[in-house]
């Protein structure tokens, strides 16, 4: 008779005995196992990843206040610059009495631009360019025929930039086009 089970069995099969209760359990619990490791390793790659994110800021702040620590600093000077030019704008060149006097405000202010430019300050003199709302701030607008609309026509008070980023916006008059006269009505006609 067990001659004629192993004939109803073709060749290479095996008859598996069903699995016991603990085969079961074992198996599932390794399932379970294996889908808590995923999970960890997840986590860990996350972790990571947020660990060096984390650096990455920490590193473009630092860079970001060595940067822009003179900020505040060069702004507080800009009016010191101001009341250079300011001085120099209202003395006169041909004046032999204020002679001595422009040319020391004129040094001076040569060595404040000069100690400026050091430490990545730019001057914006926008004269003539068109006009920019990000670095420049409108104070008026004047009708000109002689130069497109929007472009600068006088500059008030002139903008500065520290390493790119806009300390003070330049005061400017921007063009506009000239109004068009409206045509008479002739009341003879």
């Amino acid at each position: 008779m067990a001659d004629e089970q192993n004939l109803d069995t073709p060749v290479g099969e095996e008859t598996q005995a069903p699995e016991t209760a603990a085969e079961v359990d074992l198996a599932t619990r390794v399932q379970a196992l294996e889908e808590q490791l995923a999970a960890a390793q997840d986590q860990a790659l996350r972790v990571a990843a947020e660990m060096q994110n984390v650096r990455r800021r920490a590193e473009q702040d630092v860079e970001k206040a060595h940067k822009f620590a003179l900020e505040k600093f060069t702004g507080d000077l800009l009016a010191v610059v101001d009341s250079l030019e300011r001085g120099l704008e209202l003395s006169s060149p041909d004046d032999d009495k204020v002679k001595a006097v422009r040319e020391g405000l004129e040094l001076t202010l040569k060595l404040m631009l000069d100690t400026l430019k050091r430490y990545q300050v730019e001057r914006l003199d926008p004269h003539g360019e068109p006009f920019d709302p990000e670095r420049h701030q409108a104070m008026a607008m004047e009708e000109s025929a002689n130069v497109e609309p929007n472009t600068v026509l006088k500059v008030f008070q002139k903008g500065y930039l520290l390493n790119g980023r806009l300390i003070r916006p330049a005061m400017v008059v921007v063009s506009k086009a000239p109004a068009e006269v409206p045509p008479s009505i002739d009341e003879k006609a």
